[in-house]
């Protein structure tokens, strides 16, 4: 009678026991990530990591997300169950040159390399197939000084690529430095675009009226509040923003400008901060973000070496006016990478995802990560 009085207290007690048993903790924030400041209702978090040197970002139209390099890697992020973090970090091509620049177009992947730009086609079907590039166009300069190239395409179907001046400020003797230019997808017809930029590494287009805008890294040794980066508009071709003569609009080189006047050069859209490494600057064009920040611009600032006190390590906002051809104010949207005068990440790139979500690419901490609103 004992006995089967308590066997069914003997039996349901392991699963009363097993229920009070506690999960595996929940994972800890992280300290890094904790320290970006955002206006309110935004987040941050991993995208991924473990990308080295994380530069230039672009998206295929299945949702992976291309990343070029200042190695020599080229990687892939698919995120298949739309979580907003990449399942995996996939090599997709190795032992190139530093290709920074990624593009993707009908179902190719283009990456500018310092000397070329190539071409991986059907690369959604070949992530793991390490395939063999194709040669878009091989005719670019091989200096490593201002040699990493952002590519994008235009509304007008051609691919841009920049290529920067081979020395803080000089005047080249190949017309091509200095410049931003323009080719077909198959790599004939190449033209520049604009004149006198220093070194661009991040441009795109208005969503008003299809106006090219890019940022300019300024000259350096002019002391620790000279020159401003910019912040340029060129709304058609053949336009010279100053390089080497003068930088900001109105800041003379010292030795170049001799004999020159600043009125005959284009003026910035917007002058920013000294020394910032503006980078690869993106229009927000997705839903999510509150409506303030729609077609306006982002810009990563990747921060600066040539001050005496660090700035930049940030991404700013640019507000336009109700045309979107004037730029109205300038302002602080993420900070926290520099902790005092230790950076622990520098932002390079923007991308704006198709959920409305903004990845940023960080070369330094080799991870791309997530800003979403939630409100």
């Amino acid at each position: 009678m004992k006995t089967r009085r308590f066997l069914p207290l003997l039996l349901l007690a392991p699963l009363a026991f097993t229920a009070f048993i506690p999960g595996p903790p929940a994972p800890a924030a992280d300290a890094n990530l904790s320290k970006i400041k955002l206006p309110a209702g935004f987040t941050i978090s991993y995208f991924a990591q473990g990308v080295k040197s994380a530069r230039e970002l672009a998206v295929g139209s299945d949702g992976t997300v291309y990343v070029g390099t200042k190695d020599d890697k080229v990687f892939a992020l698919p995120d298949r169950n739309k979580d907003g973090r990449a399942d995996e970090v996939v090599t997709i091509a190795t032992g190139l040159n530093a290709p920074n620049g990624v593009a993707v177009r009908n179902g190719a992947l283009y990456v500018g390399e310092i000397n070329r730009i190539v071409r991986f086609d059907n690369i959604a079907q070949r992530l793991r197939q390490k395939p063999k590039p194709v040669v878009v166009y091989d005719k670019l300069p091989n200096k490593d000084w201002h040699g990493y190239r952002y590519i994008s395409f235009g509304p007008d179907g051609k691919l841009y690529v920049p290529v920067g001046a081979p020395c803080n400020s000089c005047l080249p003797e190949d017309p091509i430095y200095g410049t931003i230019n323009r080719l077909n997808a198959d790599g004939t017809g190449l033209e520049i675009f604009a004149y006198g930029v220093r070194n661009t590494v991040g441009f795109d287009w208005s969503p008003k009226d299809k106006a090219l805008w890019f940022t300019d890294n300024g000259r350096d040794m002019l002391g620790d509040n000279l020159p401003s980066d910019e912040l340029n508009r060129a709304p058609n071709a053949g336009l010279h923003f100053g390089f080497p003569f003068f930088f900001a609009g109105d800041v003379p080189d010292p030795e170049l400008s001799k004999g020159k006047s600043a009125a005959t050069y284009a003026k910035p859209a917007r002058k920013l901060g000294p020394h910032v490494a503006a980078l690869g600057m993106k229009f927000y064009t997705g839903s999510k973000f509150p409506a303030q920040y729609r077609n306006q611009i982002f810009i990563p600032e990747h921060g600066s070496w040539n001050r005496s006190n660090k700035i930049g390590y940030r991404i700013s906002l640019v507000k336009l006016d109700a045309t979107g051809k004037q730029a109205v104010s300038y302002e602080t949207f993420a900070d926290g990478w520099l902790q005092g005068q230790k950076p622990w990440g520098r932002p390079v790139c923007l991308l704006v995802l198709p959920d409305g979500s903004l990845l940023v690419s960080d070369d330094q901490n080799d991870a791309v990560y997530r800003i979403s609103y939630k409100g």
